[in-house]
């Protein structure tokens, strides 16, 4: 029952898409993308450390991205905000700024750096997948004299 979330999170990719005018394959294909985020995201429920399993999942999220930019020949940065969306640490922020507005210091520290640690993960996730694509497949150079 847990993986019905995976459902969900194609169906508010989509919306997504379709608010931001992503359409035709990239819309499907992006929004499977958020889709395969999450479950990866489920699938390490084992690990009990959720800044890994969300780095992991950005992981396979990039990597899937990076494959479809050259397959459909648009940007990965398409595929990639789209999949991240069911991942970016909203209740997280939500409840920092309510601690900070409380007034209840540890628990505003404790959520933060939590929240700021999931925030890392994506970023670290996209950059790592994002360089070594850089790196293996360089640019075309011209040979100029």
């Amino acid at each position: 029952m847990e993986y019905f979330a995976c459902f969900w999170s194609f169906c508010a990719c989509t919306a997504f898409c379709l608010v931001y005018n992503i359409r035709g394959k990239a819309l499907v294909f992006a929004s499977l993308n958020g889709a395969l985020g999450w479950f990866v995201y489920l699938l390490l429920s084992f690990v009990k450390n959720d800044i890994f399993q969300f780095f992991v999942a950005t992981v396979a999220t990039a990597v899937c991205s990076e494959i479809l930019a050259r397959i459909l020949k648009k940007p990965a940065t398409e595929f990639q905000i789209v999949a991240l969306l069911p991942m970016v640490p909203g209740n997280g922020i939500f409840y920092t700024m309510e601690y900070c507005v409380i007034g209840n210091n540890a628990m505003f520290i404790q959520t933060g750096l939590h929240t700021l640690g999931i925030a890392g993960a994506l970023a670290m996730g996209i950059l790592l997948v994002s360089s070594l694509f850089r790196i293996s497949n360089p640019p075309y150079r011209s040979k100029l004299p």
